[in-house]
């Protein structure tokens, strides 16, 4: 089957180039995650909050100043 000018589908994890983790910012940097903060830590100073998000399967690590607000 010819492919050229066809849409096609695949999933993030099988990209080649450029790394999926590029495509994913991309496509979604500006989207607004919201979760609940279960640990506050610190490093070189800086305040880290740790965030469970429904859905992502580990915790996210985010600076305290890079919060958009509290719900």
């Amino acid at each position: 089957m010819e492919l050229r000018n066809h849409w096609v589908h695949f999933k993030v994890r099988d990209v080649h180039v450029p790394e999926p983790v590029r495509v994913l910012i991309e496509l979604y940097g500006d989207h607004i995650l919201q979760g609940c903060v279960k640990d506050l830590t610190e490093k070189d100073g800086r305040p880290y909050a740790v965030v469970d998000v429904d859905g992502v399967s580990a915790p996210i690590v985010i600076g305290v100043d890079d919060l958009l607000g509290v719900l």
